[in-house]
């Protein structure tokens, strides 16, 4: 009545089956987030060092660039030369950036168990947020 079917189904599972694709492990993605995380706030570091030069942002900008370099291998992160001229900077705009990015840094860090970044993120977070304060509260 009904013919035995002859051909595999089309609708097997994938299991017992090589891949033919690259997978990541857990920790090669969380490496690669943070090193995105931090090269972001390496760019935001760089318009600040642009809009407002300081020994601490070079210093930190230096630091960043090591710790991307470490995340990926030894691949340096692509850096844009400082403008002298361009659309003016609102400092308080770049360090609200820079403090959100050090926070997404330091998150990724602390699930990774990367203890250098994360000492580096924290500093970066305290940093941004007293240059948010108000100088009166500064001098008191």
């Amino acid at each position: 009545m009904y013919e035995p079917i002859r051909d595999k189904s089309v609708h097997s599972t994938m299991a017992g089956t090589p891949h033919d694709f690259p997978h990541r492990s857990r920790e090669e993605e969380l490496d690669i987030q943070l090193a995105g995380h931090l090269a972001a706030l390496l760019a935001v570091t760089d318009e600040l060092r642009t809009a407002a030069p300081s020994a601490e942002l070079d210093t930190a900008a230096e630091r960043l660039t090591e710790q991307v370099a470490r995340l990926r291998g030894g691949r340096t992160p692509a850096r844009v030369p400082a403008r002298t001229t361009g659309r003016e900077q609102n400092a308080a705009a770049l360090h609200r950036r820079a403090h959100a990015l050090a926070g997404r840094a330091l998150v990724v860090a602390a699930s990774r168990a990367d203890t250098a970044v994360a000492i580096l993120a924290a500093e970066q977070m305290d940093v941004h947020a007293a240059a948010l304060q108000p100088r009166a509260l500064a001098s008191r």
